[in-house]
């Protein structure tokens, strides 16, 4: 079985992968990635002498160099991670997010149409369904919930998710769709909140939090989303979407909180920056299908799954270090001092 695994210098990919070459020691797994600033090699660093691993440098959008791979290759399952996925630089450039989210997406279907493949997978988010008021706990996102896009980046995933329920629809192709909440864990990528957040408290420096810090995610340990994915490409039922979320929401403020306890740094670093526009207030995942269809319910409580985050940070300072030295200084410039 050779999968192939589009974003997998990223965060979420790169979990897959390791997770996928662990469980599926006689599996072939071949990663392509953009580099983008988000993909980072360091990220497979571990697997990159795994004779079952292999990594190819190339965009989604480029038809081309997709259609070469997929030719020499000929790969059996495809899972796409690949995409532009902070909602903060959709807003600032939102035409990116067009091409690689749902121009991309075309262009490895069209691939796996013309060259055959016996599963689809289009790693999805939450965010496509919008947003849930704080003041009713008692709602959450289901698959039925009608998509009602915020941000230019969940407009693009959105987009995508229906032209994958498209090319089922008119080809045949098989396809599945998951959408997951918040993840976190090893090799996030430090502008996201939680790496953002213990970065700058191991550093002294000001912790940003948008607005009163009242938004509420559901968060979800990267590697039961693996687990989870893992499940679907093998036993979810074709032209399906599976929602998977963590059962852990917290409000930001009080995440940003308990790293500061588990770091011994004072809450005085705290500080209150203006909010992001059109901020989803709330995000509450119902996992009910996926548990019932393929039995996967989330192992890690959030208040043990912070820890071992944390944990990954101390333990592998010189990873994240080495990106906040660079471009990406330039961009937390950009997008928090001053606010």
């Amino acid at each position: 079985m050779k999968i192939l695994v589009t974003g997998g210098a990223g965060f979420i990919g790169g979990n897959f992968v390791h997770y996928m070459l662990k469980e599926h020691k006689d599996y072939d797994i071949l990663c392509v990635d953009k580099l983008t600033y988000a993909g980072n090699m360091e990220t497979l660093a571990p697997v990159m002498d795994n004779p079952h691993f292999k990594f190819v440098r190339a965009d989604i959008a480029d038809r081309d160099a997709i259609f070469k791979i997929f030719e020499e290759e000929k790969p059996d399952i495809v899972v796409n991670f690949a995409a532009e996925s902070h909602v903060d630089r959709s807003i600032e450039d939102p035409g990116i997010f067009l091409k690689t989210n749902i121009l991309g997406t075309q262009v490895m279907m069209d691939a796996c149409r013309q060259y055959g493949i016996e599963r689809y997978h289009q790693v999805s988010t939450d965010e496509v369904y919008g947003d849930l008021p704080l003041d009713r706990p008692d709602l959450f996102f289901t698959e039925e919930t009608p998509i009602h896009t915020s941000s230019p980046y969940s407009a693009s995933k959105a987009s995508a998710d229906l032209l994958v329920q498209a090319y089922h629809r008119t080809f045949g192709l098989p396809v599945t769709i998951s959408r997951c909440s918040n993840n976190y864990g090893p090799y996030h990528f430090p502008e996201k909140l939680i790496p953002l957040m213990i970065a700058n408290a191991l550093n002294d420096k000001p912790l940003p939090v948008y607005g009163k810090g009242e938004n509420v995610r559901d968060w979800l340990y990267v590697e039961d989303h693996c687990r989870a994915i893992d499940l679907i490409i093998h036993k979810g039922s074709v032209g399906e979407v599976y929602n998977i979320g963590g059962h852990n929401e917290m409000a930001n403020i009080d995440i940003v909180k308990i790293i500061c306890k588990e770091l011994g740094k004072p809450e005085s670093l705290i500080t209150y920056v203006t909010d992001r526009k059109g901020h989803d207030m709330r995000y509450a995942i119902d996992p009910t299908k996926i548990h019932n269809e393929l039995g996967w319910l989330p192992e890690t409580m959030f208040k043990d799954g912070i820890k071992k985050t944390i944990q990954w940070y101390l333990d592998n300072r010189q990873w994240w270090e080495n990106i906040i030295n660079g471009e990406y200084r330039e961009y937390y410039k950009k997008m928090y001092e001053g606010r």
